[in-house]
């Protein structure tokens, strides 16, 4: 049947070339986006035979499959998913060319000078935004589809300029052409030149797909095959329950995600459901990374949306001060710009963000209460970092300085005293030893332990039995400051001349240097006041 070909809107072309050149940073996004489409065509045929048992559809080995060819310097990408009607073709595909009103090309022209692509989040999913990404690498692409349980087929053609053509096939011209699948889809990329320089862009190189597809693809559900060879690991740990998944998996995963080589201290899954869907696999490492403390060091999580991995290092969903932990996050509908490479600030996103954080925090005190030895670990690799939320985490200070640890002079370092009690001592444990008639809590900031114990202001408290906390990271001088109190007990410096030991102390030192006082105020008369 000849085909029938359709006029975008005037203005769609523009709109297409703000896409392409303006929107997606990276060419090799458009392959996520049109493996993204296929893994939902299968989601959707797999629900669809579910819901109707009539359905006439094979779901007995639902996959997406490359197809490269250098010669003719074509990419197919196939899926035997549920499929598309004309009707689906014509509304999907079309998606781009009737929503190219004046609206959405302001917002991308606005994207495109702001560098914020903020197009509506109703966008994200549908198949036409992702699909004229193919554009960004091909002069042209053809669409072939057939619905599953329907006998005749689709085909869609365009250069991605003014014009498409939409052809309807016959069963028997469906059948006479070896393209048209039995059920799904399979778009062909025309590709464009690429330059013998820039082999990174040659996507008929199985070599470049298969990198792409680990990447961005990796643990899509669905077997995304080259020829004999499965390309994703399909492995969403985060998916599975944590009785169903072993130490070694986990470990394994956790050098994947992190590009690490210790094993992962503590492992925190966690899911939330309701309104909003996620899920999150996070790692605390045995071992800090060397740059760590080094200014270009990235923070955050690889986020996800169903699989589909969108980002590294999203900052957004963790802190600077818990920077040490690693992991992914899976969103099941965040609002993303029209090319999900950059996430707009809503309230799903700070709710994620606040979990996150407040479950990092209790893992971390809940170590100190029930496995000494991996806290004492945490604390040595990490701890002078996670204090750092002390200054910049308000919210969560008192959790922060709950699960924190510090040196004291009632606790010898390298030593457990006998009832088990490590080193480093919390705030809480702290308050537990106070002797009767002490109410504060005495500190001490400086450079080592060694220079705050040779300190005279520690004699006067320690001739009261008072316990004091050395503080020697650098941080120390900085959030101390910020924090007055714990649990209704007032911290105090010893080394500022703070501390108010008691008019009966300061009644038996004035005593002790009374002599020395006195022939001081004689010989240094003419030079000091008192």
């Amino acid at each position: 049947m000849a085909g029938q070909t359709l006029r975008f809107q005037a203005e769609t072309h523009q709109l297409l070339e703000l896409m392409i050149h303006s929107v997606y940073s990276e060419k090799d996004i458009f392959l996520r986006e049109l493996i993204s489409n296929s893994s939902d065509a299968l989601d959707k045929l797999r629900l669809a035979a579910y819901q109707d048992k009539d359905l006439v559809a094979d779901t007995s080995d639902l996959h997406i499959e490359l197809v490269p060819d250098a010669e003719a310097r074509t990419l197919t990408v196939r899926d035997n998913g549920i499929g598309m009607s004309r009707d689906d073709v014509v509304e999907l595909i079309g998606t781009l060319a009737k929503s190219g009103t004046a609206e959405l090309r302001r917002k991308l022209t606005e994207a495109q000078e702001a560098k914020d692509a903020g197009a509506s989040a109703e966008l994200i999913g549908q198949f036409g935004i992702g699909f004229y990404s193919s554009f960004m690498v091909a002069d042209k692409v053809t669409l072939v589809t057939r619905r599953a349980g329907e006998k005749g087929a689709t085909r869609w053609e365009s250069s991605g300029e003014a014009t498409y053509t939409v052809t309807d096939l016959t069963e028997d011209e469906a059948a006479a052409d070896a393209d048209v699948p039995a059920q799904g889809t399979a778009i062909t990329l025309h590709l464009k030149a690429v330059d013998t320089d820039d082999s990174l862009h040659d996507y008929t190189s199985e070599q470049v797909l298969r990198q792409i597809v680990r990447r961005y693809s990796d643990f899509i559900s669905f077997p995304i095959r080259l020829g004999d060879e499965t390309l994703n690991s399909m492995k969403a740990l985060w998916t599975r329950p944590r009785s169903e998944v072993t130490d070694e998996e986990y470990a394994e995963f956790y050098r994947h995600v992190s590009h690490a080589f210790d094993e992962p201290l503590e492992t925190i899954a966690l899911r939330a459901e309701g309104t909003f869907e996620y899920q999150a696999l996070l790692f605390i490492p045995t071992t800090p990374p060397f740059d760590m403390f080094y200014r270009g060091y990235k923070t955050g999580l690889q986020l996800y949306v169903k699989r589909v991995f969108i980002m590294d290092d999203c900052d957004a969903l963790i802190p600077s001060y818990l920077r040490f932990v690693k992991g992914v996050v899976d969103a099941q509908d965040l609002s993303l710009n029209v090319s999900r490479e950059i996430l707009q600030q809503d309230r799903q996103l700070t709710l994620i963000r606040k979990r996150l954080v407040k479950k990092v925090i209790s893992t971390i005190a809940g170590l100190r209460e029930t496995d000494r030895a991996k806290y004492d670990t945490f604390w040595s690799a990490f701890g002078s970092v996670f204090k750092e939320g002390l200054l910049d985490d308000a919210e969560n200070r008192d959790a922060v300085l709950a699960a924190s640890a510090f040196e004291s002079t009632a606790l010898q370092p390298g030593k457990v005293v006998g009832d088990g009690t490590a080193a480093l001592t919390s705030l809480a444990e702290y308050v537990s030893r106070m002797p009767e008639g002490q109410d504060k809590i005495y500190y001490a900031t400086g450079e080592s332990r060694r220079q705050l114990e040779s300190s005279p202001h520690l004699e006067a408290l320690a001739a009261k039995g008072f316990e004091v906390l050395l503080l020697t990271d650098q941080i120390d001088e900085l959030w101390i400051a910020g924090v007055p109190e714990f649990d209704g007990h007032e911290l105090v410096s010893v080394a500022k001349g703070e501390a108010d030991l008691g008019d009966d102390a300061a009644a038996d030192k004035v005593d002790e240097f009374a002599p020395l006082t006195a022939w001081l105020s004689e010989v240094l008369a003419d030079h000091v006041k008192e």
